[in-house]
């Protein structure tokens, strides 16, 4: 008989009240559009179907994770394929097909993967300790398992997503202790390969180095005018911003201002106030995510531990990298902020990752009858 455990009340708290203000925010950043009450009902029902399967994960113990992992990276590389078919079962948006239609919900399959390459992993680090004849042909095959996710992610045009895949995975070797030698040598000579194509191209030096001229407000691009809008945005909210619904960056000057860009809106409406609420948020959730990772490593539960600290990871990127282009520390870049862009499989699967660290903190503190003096 085992002891029945409860969610980490502190950190259920701090997830359910984030996913609060971003439905708040999301909505008072689509007032922009016309349609802004149907992105309200709609995100409304995303923020449900995500806590209706947050439940569900709760209840469902790791080991059935690990167990169907498997095919569910390969359903996911199945579902990455069928966004490049014809409509209406594919769809694209500015020349980008992410997208399976289903009429009312477009799936986004990228925001699945970032999931299921990280319980994959977990269990395809497990396996291969136990195989330690050949380190250099175990590292093949982790480099071959996330090209095929990068290829078809890249196909679609969606650098972020292969980005965040690739760099989750290849922090959970390095938490595992496995491969080092040959992810350092490897990872040597793609920078160094990288910096030779990118040094010698004209091209390709300007644009990585356009973003960071001298002065920003002479550069015309759009990608540039986004950034400017969101810096504008921000100053005018000072401390304690313009208040909620007041903000008008919004209302045609900001592009993405309800998915990618919503920290820029917060800060012109909450000011500095609001976007250090938001940052001490997100740090609260990965500062216990690591250490539940740590408690659940102590434990010898391995596979939990790996994949606690591969959802933290990809979560510490997505916010650093959407946090750095609001505040124009870096490119514009298809980056959600999570728990508070709009959007409905980024926000599911968010809260469905988020239980898992739940649950895999549940388990952790487990404990069971016949440990105890009388069994």
């Amino acid at each position: 008989m085992k002891t029945k455990q409860m969610p980490d009340k502190s950190l259920l708290s701090v997830i359910l009240l984030l996913i609060v203000f971003g439905w708040i925010m999301s909505f008072s950043a689509s007032l922009a559009y016309f349609e802004s009450y149907s992105y309200f009902f709609k995100q409304t029902l995303f923020i449900l179907l995500g806590l209706a399967a947050g439940l569900l994960v709760l209840r469902t113990p790791m080991s059935i994770f690990q167990k169907y992992s498997a095919p569910l990276f390969a359903l996911t590389l199945v579902l990455l394929v069928i966004v490049f078919l014809p409509k209406p079962i594919g769809h694209e948006v500015n020349g980008s097909a992410r997208w399976i239609n289903f009429v009312y919900f477009k799936f986004q399959p990228s925001e699945l993967m970032k999931l299921s390459m990280i319980l994959f992993m977990a269990g395809f680090l497990i396996r291969q300790e136990k195989d330690v004849r050949s380190p250099w042909m175990g590292f093949v095959k982790t480099l071959l398992i996330i090209g095929c996710a990068d290829i078809l992610l890249l196909l679609e045009t969606d650098f972020g997503a292969a980005l965040i895949v690739s760099l989750s995975a290849m922090a959970m070797l390095f938490a595992a202790g496995s491969y080092l030698k040959q992810m350092s040598v490897v990872a040597t000579g793609f920078v160094g390969l990288i910096a030779v194509l990118i040094v010698f191209n004209e091209n390709r030096w300007v644009r990585l180095t356009s973003f960071w001229q001298e002065d920003l407000w002479l550069n015309t691009s759009s990608k540039v005018f986004q950034t400017q809008q969101a810096l504008i945005g921000i100053a005018r909210g000072d401390w304690f911003g313009t208040g909620l619904g007041a903000g008008v960056q919004k209302y045609g000057l900001l592009p993405e201002r309800h998915t990618d860009m919503i920290f820029a809106v917060i800060g012109e409406e909450l000011g500095v106030v609001g976007m250090l609420f938001v940052l001490f948020c997100f740090l609260f959730i990965l500062t216990k995510g690591f250490n539940i990772a740590q408690a659940a490593l102590k434990k010898g539960r391995k596979y939990s531990s790996y994949v606690a600290f591969g959802i933290c990871t990809w979560f510490a990127m997505q916010i650093t990298v959407n946090i750095g282009m609001n505040l124009g520390l870096l490119p514009p870049k298809g980056f959600t902020l999570p728990l508070l862009s709009y959007g409905g499989t980024s926000m599911i699967f968010a809260i469905i990752s988020l239980a898992i660290i739940l649950r895999i903190d549940m388990e952790s503190k487990t404990h069971y009858s016949k440990q105890r003096k009388y069994v």
